[in-house]
C-alpha cells in the first residue's frame, strides 16, 4: 500500500510540475512583441457565430481582429492572411467572416488573402504558406495560444516569426488555459 501511495504522489507531483512548466511557456507568449518590419500578418481563426446571412466573429475571434487592425493600419504595406475554414457548427468560414470584419474596419481588400480550408493551427500555417512566401511573419492570435502558434510556425520553416498577442478577456479564460496546457503538451511531443 505504501508503494502505491508513493507512486500516486510521484505521478501527482510530476503532473503539477508539467502543468507549471507548460503554463510558463504559454505565459511567455503573452509578452511577445511583433516585428516592426513585417511582410505578412497571419491572423489565426476562431469560431464564428450567427447565420449564413449574418455571420459574426465570436468574442475570441473579435479580440484577435481588433488586435490586428491598428497594427495593419500602421504597416500598410503588409499582406494579411486570414486563416480558418468552416466548422460543422459554423454558418460560414472563419476566413470569410474575418475578411468582412477587416473590410469594415478600413483594411483594403487587395491586402487580404483568404485561407479558408484549415481546421487547426498547423493547417492554418501550412495553407498560408501555399498562398504566398511569408517572409517576416507576424502571427496574430490569442495571448494564451501564441507560444504554440509560433512553435508550429518555426517547425514548418517560417524562419522570421514574431507574434501579436490578443489579450483574452473572455469569461472562459480558465478553461482556455487548461485546454492550451493540454494542446501545447501534445504539440511539443507530436506536432512536427
Amino acid at each position: 500500500m505504501k508503494v502505491l501511495k508513493k507512486g500516486i504522489f510521484f505521478l501527482l507531483c510530476l503532473g503539477i510540475f508539467y502543468a507549471l512548466f507548460v503554463l510558463c511557456l504559454i505565459l511567455s507568449g503573452t509578452k511577445e512583441q511583433p516585428s516592426s518590419t513585417p511582410d505578412t500578418v497571419l491572423i489565426l481563426g476562431a469560431q464564428v457565430k450567427g447565420t449564413k446571412a449574418a455571420a459574426y466573429p465570436s468574442a475570441v475571434l473579435k479580440e484577435r481582429l481588433d488586435a490586428a487592425v491598428p497594427y495593419l493600419k500602421k504597416h500598410a504595406e503588409t499582406t494579411v492572411i486570414v486563416c480558418g475554414g468552416k466548422g460543422s457548427d459554423e454558418p460560414d468560414s472563419e476566413a470569410n467572416v474575418m475578411t468582412e470584419y477587416l473590410l469594415k474596419k478600413g483594411i483594403a481588400k487587395e491586402r487580404i488573402l483568404k485561407e479558408d480550408t484549415s481546421t487547426r493551427t498547423k493547417e492554418n500555417i501550412q495553407n498560408a504558406q501555399k498562398k504566398k512566401e511569408l517572409g517576416n511573419t507576424v502571427v496574430v492570435t490569442s495571448d494564451f495560444h501564441l507560444y504554440r502558434a509560433k512553435l508550429l510556425a518555426k517547425r514548418l520553416g517560417v524562419k522570421n516569426v514574431s507574434g501579436l498577442p490578443a489579450v483574452s478577456k473572455s469569461s472562459a479564460a480558465f478553461k482556455t488555459y487548461v485546454r492550451e496546457i493540454c494542446a501545447l503538451g501534445y504539440g511539443l511531443l507530436f506536432d512536427h
